[in-house]
């Protein structure tokens, strides 16, 4: 039986992963073994996702956070060599663009292992992001790029990848397929008001977390200054990152936004499923919050998801209060069509049909 290898580290890879997961364990073609780098380090951040989730156990769990981007890198590929030189995977699965991703993806290849990126591809052009060098350099050493859209594609060809001995594959989101997963376990809008003791009718869901917003003082505060703004016309909850609540104390930032702990991913499905916008400068939730038809703003200069800006479903703005209320006012009063068909379909199935394809071509 073949084996492989799946690095995992964050949140949003290890929704991304249950829906392969899930197939791999059914086929049962493979053998799965997971490794989580310990990038996510918070039971709320990492192993309720893996029991909600219904992804297999860790095989290993490597326990490597709290540091900088270079000494986290460095170690994880300390820790990943011995593991992959006694497992011998047939091919090892990277999602996303965490510092998890790339070391997993360069430690495979310095070994000689096969290397498939799920969401390659995405570009914001700003080279001052982390997840920015992360996806790039995880791209070009990688050996199958599932793209989760046309644009994608269209990145990969324009920095000459058709030129390298890359398979590249137009597969979708495969974050689409775990939101379908999940559709029929949203509870009631009563369940949630008596969860977070909820008021009124309508509320605004709000996650802010990247380094370049959580890291200055300013920007942050001037975030929160914004966010209050909104949340005296409606109410905002927001599930409160560690980072972002270490840097509040720091920073001493008030806010009157209703804070609540990093919840799991069924019930940041409910606050998807429930709430009237979402308010985010990550990415994964940009595309949680298109699966559930709802308008957003993206506190983030880029994204890396330009179809949402195109096609008028999603915003980007600043940290300014004024801007970000304005940006509020235009996506409550803009007519919206959620009915395109942005990130494909049957993702999982695709990719997991495509690993099978590379494999046998290559006698592996």
């Amino acid at each position: 039986m073949k084996k492989i290898a799946t690095v995992l580290g964050a949140r949003p890879q290890f929704i991304k992963a249950a829906v392969l997961s899930r197939i791999i364990a059914e086929r049962e073609e493979f053998q799965e073994v997971i490794i989580h780098t310990g990038q996510h380090f918070d039971d709320n951040m990492s192993e309720i996702f893996f029991r909600e989730l219904g992804i297999p156990p860790a095989a290993y769990n490597l326990d490597v956070n709290r540091v900088g981007h270079g000494a986290m890198t460095g170690k994880m590929m300390e820790c990943l060599e011995p593991v992959l030189e006694s497992e011998k995977p047939d091919l090892v699965l990277v999602y996303g663009d965490t510092n998890s991703t790339l070391a997993g993806a360069l430690v495979a290849r310095k070994m000689g292992i096969p290397v498939a990126h799920v969401e390659a591809g995405l570009r914001s052009g700003n080279m001052k992001m982390p997840e920015e060098i992360n996806r790039i350099v995880t791209d070009r050493i990688s050996n199958i790029l599932f793209c989760p859209t046309e644009q994608a594609v269209k990145n990969l060809e324009e920095e000459g990848f058709g030129a390298f001995d890359i398979r590249m594959v137009q597969s979708g989101d495969i974050m689409k397929d775990s939101v379908a997963f999940f559709k029929d376990r949203m509870g009631s809008r009563r369940d949630l008001n008596e969860k977070y003791g909820l008021e009124g009718e309508k509320f605004v869901l709000a996650t802010i977390h990247r380094q370049e917003n959580v890291n200055d003082p300013s920007q942050l505060a001037a975030i929160f200054r914004g966010l209050d703004e909104i949340s005296r016309k409606t109410g905002v909850v927001m599930p409160l990152h560690p980072r972002t609540k270490a840097a509040m104390k720091e920073f001493g930032i008030k806010t009157g936004v209703l804070l609540i702990d990093p919840v799991g991913y069924g019930a940041m499905q409910q606050l998807l499923h429930f709430c009237e916008m979402v308010v985010t400068d990550s990415g994964g939730l940009q595309k949680e919050a298109y699966f559930h038809k709802k308008p957003c703003l993206v506190v983030r200069p880029q994204t890396e998801w330009v179809e949402l800006i195109e096609h008028g479903l999603a915003v980007l703005t600043t940290a300014n209060k004024g801007q970000l209320l304005g940006a509020f006012q235009e996506m409550r009063n803009r007519r919206l069509d959620f009915n395109q068909n942005l990130y494909g379909r049957q993702i999982g199935k695709t990719i997991y049909d495509e690993i099978c394809l590379f494999l046998e071509l290559n006698s592996i």
